[in-house]
């Protein structure tokens, strides 16, 4: 196994596939790697493809740095010869598309869905929680989906791949980093995420411009140098941490469609 940057992103070669994971539209998977441990593989080769595997780097890797409890992510090697003997032609399909470098997440074995009606969310952690999902603009965190587990009876994030929707056209993107995320009126934390001017001063002041390059600078080379949209792969990371480093300095406009979302849910 190797190490990525000063982040530590491993890498594991997979093992074992051991069986799918069909709640997701991307069809993740529990799969084993070659250092005996569970993982939740996400596939290059799915449906959004490379571009959620980034959002996942990025926004796992965030909200670690903000002290929100997330799954290890490591790199995880796919083999040629992985998935010959797969029966299922879809997932068969699915694994040669994925052939070479993927992503995962260290399963929690025996974690449960987060529900709001069962677990209280004290405002504190409900505003860092609503502010993280702002800033990435993350629409995936709903009742109906709320990408949390409670595992030891602690909070955990997971599943950000649908955040940074931007970047699957990248189409005005300098605009979009200061524009307010509307969506956020759908987050199943909202109605308890009554501190967000506090914790957007916290949060700010914690995520210098070094640790955004740092976090970018995680995204593997290979996944960046097919995007079209640049010129070359090193164009392709300087937007993302523009983007990022522009959505944090303009963070007060994100919180005011928060707040006001919020009130209209009272």
């Amino acid at each position: 196994m190797t190490e990525n940057t000063e982040l530590l992103l491993r890498t594991v070669n997979v093992t074992r596939y051991v069986t799918p994971l069909r709640e997701g539209g991307s069809m993740p998977a529990i799969a084993e790697a070659d250092d005996d441990f569970l993982y939740v593989l996400k596939f290059r080769g799915a449906g959004q493809g490379i571009r959620a595997l980034i959002a996942e780097i990025i926004g796992g890797e965030i909200a670690r740095a903000l002290g929100f409890r997330v799954p290890e992510i490591v790199f995880a090697n796919l083999d040629e010869a992985f998935g010959r003997t797969e029966p299922d032609e879809e997932i068969q399909d699915l694994l040669k598309a994925s052939i070479g470098l993927n992503l995962a997440l260290h399963y929690l074995s025996g974690a449960i869905t987060f529900d709001p009606a069962v677990t209280a969310v004290d405002p504190k952690l409900a505003s860092q929680i609503v502010w993280l999902d702002c800033l990435l603009m993350n629409m995936d965190r709903t009742p109906r989906n709320t990408n949390m587990l409670i595992w030891h009876k602690e909070l955990w994030l997971i599943d950000h791949g649908a955040s940074l929707y931007f970047h699957h056209s990248w189409q005005n993107w300098q605009e979009q980093a200061k524009r307010p995320f509307a969506l956020i009126k759908d987050h199943v934390l909202l109605p308890w995420a009554t501190e967000l001017e506090r914790v957007n001063e916290e949060f700010t002041a914690m995520l210098s411009k070094e640790l955004i390059h740092s976090i970018v600078g995680l995204i593997p080379e290979e996944w960046l140098s097919a995007e079209t949209a640049f010129d070359s792969s090193a164009a392709h990371r300087a937007a993302y941490a523009e983007f990022l480093e522009t959505r944090i300095t303009n963070s007060e406009i994100f919180v005011k469609e928060a707040q006001h979302a919020r009130t209209s849910l009272i």
